[in-house]
């Protein structure tokens, strides 16, 4: 009995220990180096629980045609993101200390580099160095100690943004420099004090490989991280990595488990296990990413490629939770799902019909289907308020991609964000005060939401007010796409790509 008892509890350590390298998989090529000798050694401590670095470092300074300092990395190739919030801890010794990201040609003490460096009294620039052994340049930025730093490789260009209390990035700079196909990218502290260590944590920590310019996400679909971020304290837990494309996870009503689509098929993600389990949705089997659970917990609405007549074209159909036999809804296609009536009586979906994409709803029994939108172009996302008040939807009729609402019956229209950005996908909290939407950079057309893109996850009061950004993230099309709040209104799930 023994050995059976200790056999079970090395199977659960080992579970569990697989679950946990499955989540922090990008964290594990990290290792610290002490650039340049300095007189003081450098360490690095790496949190599991928060997935933060906390990084201490001496070194004279990272300037000059040399550099002494602390740098955490590891190696990239090709075109890549690099992004984290930083912060120094504690008040330190020297005004000029320095932290932030850096992309390095080598660990030689006079390599070619560049960085997002902030110093201890908020002066924030790209700093570089164009040739080995050459005095370092910089490019300064008018954004004092930003809270949120991201750097880019994309060809022979080195690109630096900065974002500081939600507001969305700004290029603080780019240059070209001439990098061999292999650097270092990570994060670095400088006491600019030979004889003092200083310490700063870096948390959010992203490395995303961007797709190649001839790649189309549907046809080469990237792997997914599945993600939760702290609405509170803006800290983004990456719960599973895999090679397969994943995308769109609902909260399920318990809080206990999350639903996402990947290849066709719909997936139980357990929190506490942290692993998939399929669910069974009989002969419906190519499910897309527009599907979601009643308010009451028991149903899944889902939205499925089926053929009719020759064609498919996707349509609706619900399903137990826990999985089951399909019963169709919509008649007609296409149809995508986006959000339930809170008493669980209606849905409310996107349809195309002659030839316009407009908002409908439909009994959930099925029956005759009510159009509710009628402007020409896109009406995409509806979606309930959780008082049933207003449905949200997104919507091109003002020439860019803006959230709307109106009331349950299609009266009383009224534009809701109005600025430089196409926004989708608006998601009322289930407490009723707030709106997430993913919003994508002006120059992705309005009516277009593709993968493989920089985008925001940003939050707004749902009755006006200013715009935040919680989440800077490579993803799009399948990132937020339906309704993901956990129920407590603390938490979001979203799922961001990387190549």
């Amino acid at each position: 009995m023994k050995m059976k008892i200790d056999s079970i509890n090395l199977l659960i350590l080992f579970l569990v220990f697989s679950v946990n390298l499955n989540a922090q998989q990008m964290f594990q090529n990290f290792e610290g180096d002490n650039i340049g000798n300095p007189k003081l050694k450098g360490d690095f401590v790496f949190n599991k629980k928060d997935q933060s670095f906390t990084v201490e470092g001496a070194g004279y300074n990272i300037w000059f045609e040399r550099d002494e300092f602390y740098f955490v990395s590891q190696e990239a190739e090709g075109d890549f993101i690099f992004s984290a919030r930083p912060a120094f801890v504690g008040e330190g010794v020297d005004p000029h200390r320095k932290m932030g990201l850096m992309i390095r040609n080598s660990k030689e003490e006079d390599a070619v580099y560049m960085d997002a460096a902030i110093h201890g009294d908020g002066l924030t620039s790209l700093q570089f160095r164009n040739k080995p052994g050459g005095e370092t340049q910089e490019i300064t930025s008018e954004m004092s100690a930003p809270d949120f730093i991201q750097i880019e490789r994309k060809g022979k260009e080195y690109i630096f943004r900065a974002s500081k209390n939600g507001v969305p990035l700004v290029e603080v700079g780019r240059v070209v420099l001439a990098m061999s196909p292999s650097v270092r990218v990570g994060m670095f502290v400088s006491s600019h004090n030979e004889e003092v260590k200083e310490k700063a944590k870096f948390w959010n920590v992203r490395f995303e490989k961007p797709a190649a310019e001839d790649v189309d996400g549907y046809q080469s679909p990237s792997p997914g991280r599945l993600e939760i971020i702290d609405i509170g304290s803006g800290i983004r837990e990456v719960i599973y990595e895999t090679e397969t494309h994943i995308e769109a996870p609902n909260w399920s009503r318990n809080g206990k488990f999350l639903v996402y689509n990947s290849g066709g098929k719909l997936y139980k993600f357990d929190l506490k296990k942290r692993t998939p389990e399929l669910i069974n949705t009989g002969d419906v089997t190519d499910n897309n990413n527009d599907h979601g659970i009643s308010f009451d917990g028991k149903t899944l609405a889902i939205s499925s490629s089926t053929e009719d007549n020759g064609q498919h074209h996707s349509i609706i159909y619900t399903v137990p939770v826990e999985g089951g036999t399909p019963f169709r809804v919509t008649p007609n296609g296409p149809s995508y799902w986006h959000g339930w009536s809170p008493d669980d009586k209606w849905l409310t979906y996107c349809a195309e019909r002659g030839g316009n994409y407009d908002v409908y709803k439909i009994p959930v029994n099925g029956g005759e289907e009510i159009r509710l939108t009628t402007a020409e172009g896109l009406d995409d996302g509806p979606e309930y308020s959780p008082d049933g008040k207003y449905i949200y939807f997104n919507s091109v009729r003002s020439g860019t991609m803006e959230i709307w609402r109106m009331k349950p019956d299609g009266s009383d229209k009224e534009q809701v964000t109005d600025d430089a950005f196409q926004n989708w996908f608006a998601h009322p909290s289930p407490d009723g005060n707030w709106l997430i939407m993913i919003s994508y950079p002006p120059e992705v057309p309005a009516g277009s939401h593709p993968h493989n893109k920089r985008v925001m996850l940003r939050l707004m009061p749902v009755n006006g007010g200013e715009i935040k950004t919680v989440a800077f993230l490579y993803g799009g099309q399948g990132t937020l796409n339906v309704p993901s709040w956990s129920p407590d209104s603390k938490k979001v799930a979203f799922v961001s790509f990387t190549y």
